[in-house]
């Protein structure tokens, strides 16, 4: 029987692999040496023209149908490896029939849970590695994705740049609809809080995981984190061109759940403005990192996410988030960063380094519009921060760190 291959784009020399031996047994010489996770089937890495492909053993029906879903899941942009082939009809050299392999770009950066967990990661980059998954959960539900066996061993962690971020690696079950009902999201997560407590409960019994972690409570608090996200990415929140101070609380609020803003964007239609927030899971350094790269400004991790969450608004109240990004943050450096900083009087800026100077002017401004229940222009904002609340800070005071969530704002009398 000859091989029957389904690709949108083959791979010449995609024929030269042993596809008439078990995947089981297919020699060193074509395999890649990187980390597998747990899965039903055979899994192997393979070197095919320079790279890695993942080639799955699995019954034809099973891999043209899970091709199809992540060719699907692709389209509509969602967290997923990328399908290349399925190859079927394959024979032994006795004719004996073998199932079909799904054939899929391995994720480069990418780990699987237990390569990741058997790191002994920090207690807070754990918790992260998770929010990772709610966050990958929440996303796939938005688009419709239900995914019918959710487990940390069908995903794929990624730490590039700073940022972790999850992949579906499995969609053997996997749904796309225009629309999730409340009950299809409810037992995909019973199916993920079933399938984490007990990988987890594995993890813990070949001593993976943290002594003092609880498997079960890890597991509720990944759908109290997914539930929290949810709720906040899915509530309808409009509002006037001029109140751009809802859109930092919206932000804020993100932040406050631990989440940072990856993606912005507003949209305006007759009956006002409304927001889309894109979370992301970062890691230490990476605000400093992306602002230093942007603006050259090298600052404090809590200060460049706080002028990165202001150039972010900024790109997107100006709808420009199509444009290039440097370009976007020269514009906001020169147009609303500098000429603010500028803005207070030279005997006043001892006080504080400019970075943390323009951090307390947005918080006061915030606080202001928020008093005020509408849009405080910036320069107001600058103008009541500089009379009532800089000139008592002692000059060259060290508040890095201070929650200036805190920062009092006095009332004129």
């Amino acid at each position: 029987m000859a091989l029957q291959i389904t690709a949108a784009q083959p791979d010449p020399a995609i024929l030269d692999l042993p596809w008439q031996v078990p995947l089981e047994e297919w020699p060193e010489e074509h395999l890649a040496a990187l980390p597998r996770g747990i899965s039903r089937h055979v899994v192997r890495f393979v070197r095919l023209s320079g790279g890695v492909i993942a080639v799955k053993e699995i019954k034809a029906e099973l891999a043209r149908r899970e091709y199809q879903t992540l060719q699907l899941l692709r389209r509509i942009d969602q967290p997923a490896v990328e399908p290349l082939a399925v190859i079927a009809g394959r024979t032994d050299v006795d004719g004996n029939e073998l199932d079909a392999c799904l054939v899929t770009r391995h994720l480069k950066f990418s780990l699987p849970y237990r390569a990741i967990f058997s790191q002994r990661l920090r207690p807070d980059t754990a918790r992260r590695v998770l929010d990772a998954l709610a966050v990958l959960l929440v996303r796939l539900h938005l688009g419709g994705v239900y995914w019918g066996d959710v487990s940390l061993s069908n995903t794929l962690f990624r730490r590039d740049a700073g940022e972790f971020a999850a992949y579906l690696v499995d969609a053997e079950t996997a749904e796309v609809h225009n629309q999730l009902s409340n009950g299809q999201r409810n037992h995909d997560l019973h199916i993920a809080h079933g399938n984490i407590a007990g990988e987890l409960m594995d993890l813990a019994a070949g001593e993976l995981l943290d002594e003092e972690a609880d498997a079960l409570e890890i597991a509720d608090r990944l759908m109290h984190r997914y539930e929290l996200l949810w709720r906040e990415l899915t509530a309808t929140e409009r509002f006037e061109r001029g109140d751009r101070w809802r859109v930092d609380e919206r932000i804020r609020r993100l932040n406050n759940l631990g989440f940072d803003v990856g993606e912005l964007a507003m949209s305006t239609d007759l009956d006002g403005t409304h927001i889309q927030i894109e979370p992301k899971i970062v890691d230490a350094g990476h605000h400093s990192r992306r602002l230093l790269r942007l603006t050259g400004q090298d600052v404090e991790e809590n200060q460049a996410r706080r002028l990165l969450n202001d150039l972010d608004s900024f790109r997107a109240s100006q709808n420009r988030q199509n444009e290039d990004e440097e370009l976007v943050a020269h514009d906001w450096l020169a147009g609303i960063y500098e000429p603010i900083t500028r803005t207070v009087p030279p005997e006043l800026r001892s006080k504080l380094e400019p970075a943390e100077l323009f951090h307390e002017l947005l918080e006061h401004r915030w606080y202001l519009s928020e008093r005020a229940d509408y849009d405080v222009p910036l320069e107001e904002a600058v103008r009541d921060y500089v009379a009532t609340v800089l000139p008592s800070k002692p000059d060259e005071v060290a508040v890095l760190g201070l929650d200036t969530q805190e920062i009092p704002i006095r009332t004129k009398g």
